[in-house]
């Protein structure tokens, strides 16, 4: 009992004849032959992604969108010197560094890694999604964030309401 059923027979006794990388090394292709009847026939092997969640401040769990955060990063950077493709690379960038860390995440941690991403690429981007991000009340808030920009810290986390 090792491989997989045979299309002609249904036996699942088969051997690996050769194996190798196809659709651009998405998927390894593998020729088979089945141990009962003799014949030979091929599968494809892909790599299967469990899809992220993301836990909203409210408790509810949504699935992640790489969209939504390129809508948020092309916001905020909307007149300045960022190209469409280095949007998309942000968000895939947090989309890929989510995935590392597991299968479920927080609106925080995809703040908090878009906040380091355009601290990289635009410090004025930076400030205008720390603005919506983090909820601004008011001028000293902008300040301050300008001014923790300019001591190269790292990004802090929002305020939660009825914090000072």
């Amino acid at each position: 009992m090792g491989g997989v059923k045979c299309p002609l027979c249904s036996a699942d006794d088969d051997k690996v004849i050769d194996s190798r990388g196809a659709e651009d090394g998405s998927a390894i292709r593998r020729r088979r032959e089945c141990l009962a009847c003799g014949r030979r026939f091929t599968t494809f092997e892909r790599v299967e992604e469990v899809p992220l969640v993301v836990l909203k401040r409210s408790g509810e769990q949504v699935p992640f969108e790489r969209a939504r955060i390129v809508a948020g990063i092309k916001a905020a950077s909307k007149n300045r010197p960022v190209s469409e493709d280095q949007m998309e690379a942000l968000a895939f960038e947090v989309e890929e560094q989510s995935r590392l860390v597991g299968n479920e995440l927080t609106t925080e941690a995809i703040g908090l890694a878009v906040l380091e991403g355009l601290r990289q690429l635009d410090e004025v981007a930076y400030v205008r999604f720390a603005s919506v991000y983090k909820g601004f009340d008011d001028a000293g808030d902008f300040a301050a964030e300008v001014h923790a920009l300019t001591k190269e810290s790292e990004p802090k986390a929002p305020r939660r309401v009825g914090e000072q």
